[in-house]
């Protein structure tokens, strides 16, 4: 199918026609998926309304190749893992529509890139290999255009007098960060910021203690000197981001779309307001599964924005049973 028509959906109506056209698609060219399919016995045959597309388990990119296309991966992105536990792959075939769909919702929520200063402190991923999140700030960094931008590993001091100097120059500037390294950064330095977005990409790595999402933006905001603290909400399976600005709830572009699933019966979904496991679906990832049951816990609300509330106990150990029958 043209890969086009993902980034050109305008409405509900759009949206559901080309997710059909998706779940067909990966059904007939994604070998797990379409196993994963038949054995739920929901088929193009059966599955007529998006509501009852059925959802990949994402740990089933530990143990599977999940792709639904031909060719050779131009990019393989895997996850950093807890100790002792197989890391995700995702095979990505075509690079371009990562890079159409991070571009596409940056300007969507935050403008051009070009209109800022990147600076990134992602010690934690910048340490490994196949860092999806390192892939895409790296390539904001390089179409920023702009020298100052830039990744920051331990150099804690040089980055807080640059974010100073640029923040008091009026320059926009944006700050993107995994949580225990903004931590550090304002535990030894005290901010003013009045030009400067902070992004959260959430996570110790087991760093520091774990803290709610309230507990953490109200100290990076006391820290930094602003008053709302962003966050984005992606990872290594999927190919776009939600964006928060402040407030905890997310939202997706066009071609992204969160449901929520009964915790107890995965089939059934839950209707805006209530709780339960987050399901995505992901259109930019029509080369592998746009359709993908992940292991955190959320609920949505009437205008399609979404809340992450935590995750499953033990999730790492569900997955795709199914797939072993």
């Amino acid at each position: 199918m043209n890969n086009d028509v993902i980034f050109n959906i305008a409405n509900t109506a759009d949206f559901n026609a080309v997710t059909l056209d998706v779940f067909r698609h990966q059904y007939r060219n994604n070998e797990v998926y379409g196993k994963f399919c038949d054995l739920l016995k929901r088929t193009p045959e059966t599955v007529k309304t998006v509501e009852k597309i059925p959802f990949l388990p994402i740990s089933c990119f530990k143990t599977h190749t999940v792709v639904a296309s031909p060719g050779d991966p131009e990019e393989v992105f895997t996850s950093s893992g807890t100790t002792g536990m197989k890391a995700s792959k995702h095979y990505v075939t075509d690079r371009s529509l990562y890079e159409k769909s991070f571009l596409g919702a940056f300007k969507r929520f935050y403008g051009d890139i070009e209109d800022y200063v990147v600076l990134a402190l992602l010690p934690s991923y910048l340490e490994r290999q196949g860092s999806s999140l390192i892939y895409m700030v790296d390539d904001l960094i390089k179409r920023s255009g702009n020298t100052e931008s830039g990744f920051y590993l331990h150099n804690i001091s040089e980055l807080s007098d640059k974010l100073e100097k640029l923040d008091s120059s009026g320059k926009k500037v944006l700050l993107i960060g995994v949580s225990f390294a903004l931590l550090d950064l304002v535990e030894s330095h005290t901010f003013r910021l009045k030009n400067t977005i902070i992004m959260e990409t959430g996570g110790m790595k087991g760093r520091r203690k774990e803290l709610i999402r309230q507990e953490l933006h109200k100290i990076l905001c006391a820290g930094f000197g602003v008053s709302h603290i962003h966050s984005e909400y992606g990872m290594t399976e999927l190919l776009s981001q939600a964006y928060s600005a402040g407030d905890g709830r997310f939202k997706c572009p066009s071609w992204m779309k969160i449901v929520i699933r009964d915790t107890e019966d995965a089939l059934s979904l839950q209707t805006a307001g209530k709780t339960g496991g987050i399901n995505v679906i992901d259109l930019a990832n029509i080369n592998s599964c746009s359709f993908i049951a992940t292991q955190d816990l959320g609920k949505t609300y009437p205008d399609g924005s979404f809340e992450v509330l935590g995750r499953f106990d033990n999730s790492d150990i569900r997955g795709c049973n199914l797939m072993v029958m």
